[in-house]
């Protein structure tokens, strides 16, 4: 199975003890998730993140209806966390999010490895693209609710 990355990162002029919480709150995706996607958060808050916490969404891709099921995998706050598809659209799909000290603010980062069904062509002109405006919207959503 050929796996693909994507990295993105943002500063915020926020200290780490107030941005991790945002990230925390399971409920906060549907900010950070293009309106395009009609995302939807299925499992019922407040959501107790913790290693093995399984959480359900609905979204829309490219008008295709899909259930996802993720999984957190590890879960070190304030420093990092991880969550697995366990059911969804990709072959694999686990995102690595990073919070660190820097410059007098936070830097957020996101490492994601996926694969794709069908390929090298369904990731050059369909999902690669896709994921690079997902996560350019999310950096402009928290440059709106953090500064920066």
């Amino acid at each position: 199975m050929k796996t693909y990355s994507l990295h993105s990162e943002s500063w915020l002029p926020r200290p780490r003890a107030e941005v991790f919480p945002f990230f925390a709150d399971a409920a906060n995706l549907e900010r950070l998730t293009p309106p395009w996607l009609r995302f939807q958060m299925l499992t019922r808050g407040p959501v107790d993140m913790r290693v093995g916490r399984l959480i359900e969404y609905r979204l829309r891709v490219r008008g295709f209806p899909i259930r996802w099921q993720s999984e957190i995998t590890c879960w070190e706050p304030p420093w990092r966390f991880v969550d697995e598809q366990r059911r969804g659209p990709y072959r694999l799909w686990v995102h690595e999010h990073r919070f660190t000290e820097a410059e007098g603010g936070t830097r957020v980062e996101d490492e994601v490895e996926y694969a794709v069904p069908f390929g090298t062509l369904v990731q050059r002109f369909l999902v690669g693209p896709d994921l690079r405006k997902i996560f350019d919207y999310r950096k402009a959503i928290l440059r709106d609710l953090f500064g920066g």
